[in-house]
């Protein structure tokens, strides 16, 4: 039996009673974020090597290997936050394709070595670090949404260490941030080449971009269809019903 901590519970992973998750709303819960991005990214079905950077509580690797048989593995820098995605592993038990691994993304090719990966994954921190009066009072969400122990091009420079040439790379963060991301992309010769921008409803502002890079490919940016997630009635629109709870 897996032992729970304070004030963790556990919930069904979706609507997939199947598999289950650990979490806590005062450490960390999964948002739609990681869902979406767990959903966009190109995932090798029978074989392979994925990388999830800043994996939280191992939510990206837990839906990722409903969709293939390859070899996941994640890091998490907090370890609280570690410790509880290891539990997940152990409650799915899904040993035998996850781990994960307690440490700081930019500290990673000694244990990873260099150009390991086929596909790497990213939910990062969206906000610039704020000064420490900004900061949130709980430091597990500040260390969550702010850049404190990496930055953007922390992560994007993690990408490029760890995909092989050829390799994927994929990205969810904030419409905002796009310049950025595109500008250290073409840097560390990640070209971009699907993008798609996610809106709250019709007539709104995006609050939400997926974005995938491929090592050393040539320029060639398609832009997917926009994604809708609610109806005017509150309810989920087809297409976000679909991928959060599986067509």
């Amino acid at each position: 039996m897996v032992q729970l901590f304070d004030d963790e519970r556990i919930d069904y992973l979706l609507a997939d009673e199947s598999m289950k998750i650990i979490q806590s709303p005062t450490a960390f819960a999964f948002s739609l974020d990681a869902v979406l991005l767990a959903h966009f990214a190109y995932i090798p079905v029978k074989r392979g090597t994925i990388l999830d950077l800043c994996t939280g509580n191992g939510v990206i690797p837990l839906l990722l290997s409903k969709r293939t048989k390859a070899s996941i593995t994640g890091v998490e820098i907090q370890e609280r936050i570690f410790q509880m995605a290891e539990r997940n592993i152990e409650l799915n038990e899904l040993n035998h394709q996850l781990q994960i691994i307690h440490g700081d993304l930019k500290e990673m090719q000694p244990i990873l070595g260099q150009s390991s990966f086929d596909v790497v994954t990213c939910n990062p921190p969206y906000f610039k670090t704020p000064s420490t009066t900004e900061h949130n009072h709980n430091e597990y969400l500040t260390i969550a949404r702010h850049e404190v122990f990496c930055t953007l091009e922390d992560v994007v420079k993690a990408f490029k260490l760890h995909v092989r040439p050829g390799g994927k790379v994929a990205m969810v963060h904030r419409p905002g941030r796009l310049v950025d991301i595109m500008e250290l992309f073409r840097k560390y010769k990640l070209e971009p080449k699907r993008m798609q921008l996610v809106y709250p409803k019709k007539g709104k502002e995006a609050n939400m971009l997926l974005i995938e890079g491929i090592r050393d490919g040539k320029a060639d940016l398609k832009i997917l269809p926009p994604l809708y997630i609610y109806e005017e009635n509150g309810s989920y629109t087809k297409e976000a019903e679909d991928i959060i709870y599986g067509s």
